[in-house]
This record gives C-alpha cells, structure tokens and sequence, in this order.
C-alpha cells in the first residue's frame, strides 16, 4: 500500500510583482485561460490572485497590492518566482500525518474552506528553500478554485486549441541534491526515476548532476539539480545567485503538437533557446532518433530538439527566462512513449544556456 498516495499536480503557485500583468502575459503568450479571481474587491486586501488554466495545468499568479506583506519580501528577495508546487492527494490529514512522522516540516496544518460549491481540504509541508508542497483535496469542490474566489472572464481571447495541456515535470535548483532527493524518498515515498552525473550534463566550461524523483505513478516527477565542478559558473550557480537561494528553475509543460505549440508562443513574443544548425547536421543524431513524426528539417526550422530511448522519443524546446532576473524558464515536451528527459539533448541545450549566460556576463 502507497503510504503517500498522489493524484496529480494540482497547481503552480508564483509569487509576482504585478499579477495582472502577469495574467496577461501567461493569456496571450502561453494561451492560458484565466478562470478564477482574488483581490480587495472581494475580501483579500492585501494581495491580488488570478487563477490561469490550460488543459489539467493551473497557474496560481499571487501579486502584493500594498507594500510591508511577506508576499512583497518575497518578490523583492527573488523576484518572480514559484512558491508552492501543489499536489492532489486522496486524503489531505493523512498524507500531512505521514509526512511530518517521516521528517517534514509543516506549514499549515490541515483544515477546510467551504463555500456554496462545497469544501476543499488543504495543509502544506515544506522543501527546499522558500518552496513548499500544498497537499489538496478538491474532490468535493466545484468552484473555480478555492472558497474565495470568483469567477473571472479570461484576460484575452482563448486560442482554438490549448498551446499545452498538462504539467510534465517541475524542476529544483538545490545547493544539496542528494539531501533533496533523500527527503522525497522518506517523507513521499517517491523513487529515482532518473540520475545523471559527471560526463551526462557537462560541457566545456560547466556541469550540473541531477536526479529525477517521481511518485509510483509517475504522474509527479521533480528533477533536482545542483551545481558541479567545473571551469566556469553552471546555470545552476546563476540560478542560485539571481533566486537567492534554492527554488523552482523551470516547468516542463506537455504539449500533442510542438510545433504548432511554438510557432503560436513565437508569434506570441515567447524567446526561446537557438539550436545550431549543427545538431541537426549530425549524422550521429540521425541514426540515433530514426524515424519521428515530423521532418528534421521542420524541427530545424523551429529549433526543436528530439531524443530517443528504450521506450520511444520525445520531442522538447526551452525558452529563455521569462522575467529580468535569469531564473524561472519553461519546456516544452511532446512525449512518444519515451519516459525520458531528454539526457541525448544536454550537451546541446547547456551550450545554449551558456551562449546566455555568456551573453549577460555570468558565465
């Protein structure tokens, strides 16, 4: 018996300085749906919340409306950044219980809100930094989000189609990975999914090691990186200095169709990481990912990358940071049967990273 039964991701919580602003970015950059609201007009004064959809992922945008909250330290201190990575469990007391008697630090213990559309059950336990892990049952809700909020219109005009539908996996920059990984296996009962190390994420100048823990059903994966020795400062060190500490690096984000997901989030003013025309020249990649569903050359033309394991292949792309400070960024990934992340893309993408890094003088 699973002693920490997980449903899902339920949210991603940011702190930012403007949600408003913010919405609208993730509305018309990211075709997200904005479907709840929170804010002085309707009893939360010091804090404004919009609640962003796109298939089963849900954005959580909280902004400060008046200076001396600890939501203003906490963007003044990081800039924009997550805060809670929420996961849907079956029974919110019991999963907070194991998790203290296991070494968790509480937040906020369990209780209810209610309202006319029901109760929604939530605690919290921290992690690494200023994260924390809100534990949610919603099952007996069917409101917009939570008891408080309304619901709001969306902030521009739905796409069509959604550019993505679901959160694949959300990744940590930690100072002590093995220290990480080790209180996701007591405390959630998660397993190593994936480890890599030395040669796997190294280039000339910069390496990072890495393991992704995941629950058994693989529906809550959460890489953990930290920096390692090299010439030069990783990504990671960039990270760890701009964020002021450990903290969420970026969000891998679903999609059935990448390239349309790309040309419309290019379109839309999304900036993403170049791949040199070398990469896909390779004849070494080409043996290796044999036959995928679109052309090479269309994954060229968009900068996309493609991997291939035991169990199929993916297709992945990484913005650049989305805010001043070069923290939060996101993925991209189409999944055919891989369970993988990508490891046969690392060199090309950590090269990309530095031509950034090199580019705003932190490499």
């Amino acid at each position: 018996m699973d002693d920490f039964p997980v449903l899902g991701m339920d949210a991603v919580v940011f702190a930012v300085g403007n949600a408003r602003q913010a919405a609208h970015f993730y509305s018309t950059a990211f075709g997200m749906r904005r479907v709840a609201y929170r804010g002085p007009e309707n009893g939360s004064p010091d804090e404004a919340v919009h609640v962003l959809e796109s298939g089963t992922a849900r954005f959580v945008l909280r902004g400060p409306v008046r200076a001396g909250t600890d939501l203003g330290r906490h963007v003044a201190a990081h800039g924009d950044g997550v805060t809670d990575l929420a996961i849907a469990v079956p029974d919110v007391a019991a999963a907070y219980r194991h998790a203290l008697e296991r070494g968790a630090t509480g937040v906020e213990e369990p209780h209810v809100l209610e309202d006319e559309y029901g109760k929604v059950v939530l605690a919290a336990v921290a992690t690494y930094g200023e994260t924390r892990h809100s534990l949610v049952d919603r099952s007996n809700y069917s409101g917009p989000y939570l008891p408080g909020f309304v619901a709001a219109d969306p902030v521009a005009a739905a796409p069509d189609r959604p550019f993505f539908t679901g959160i694949d996996h959300c990744v940590g920059n930690v100072e002590r990975m093995d220290e990480w990984a080790d209180y996701y296996h007591r405390v959630m009962g998660f397993t190593d999914m994936a480890e890599f190390v030395g040669d796997d994420i190294a280039t000339e100048y910069s390496a990072l090691m890495s393991k992704v823990v995941a629950d058994g059903s693989r529906r809550v994966k959460f890489p953990l990186n930290e920096p390692a020795d090299g010439p030069r400062r990783s990504q990671i060190d960039e990270y760890l200095e701009f964020y002021g500490g450990p903290g969420v690096q970026h969000i891998a984000l679903a999609t059935d169709d990448i390239l349309a997901s790309v040309d419309r989030m290019r379109a839309a003013g999304v900036a993403f990481l170049s791949t040199p025309a070398s990469y896909y020249d390779d004849p070494e990649l080409r043996a290796r990912i044999g036959e995928v569903r679109v052309p090479v050359e269309e994954l060229r033309s968009r900068g996309v990358l493609v991997d291939r394991d035991e169990d199929g292949y993916l297709l992945q792309i990484f913005t650049q940071p989305v805010q001043d400070r070069p923290t939060v960024f996101y993925e991209l990934i189409e999944r055919h049967g891989s369970l993988g992340f990508g490891k046969g893309n690392f060199k090309a993408l950590f090269e990309a990273i530095e031509r950034e890094q090199e580019a705003r003088g932190n490499l």
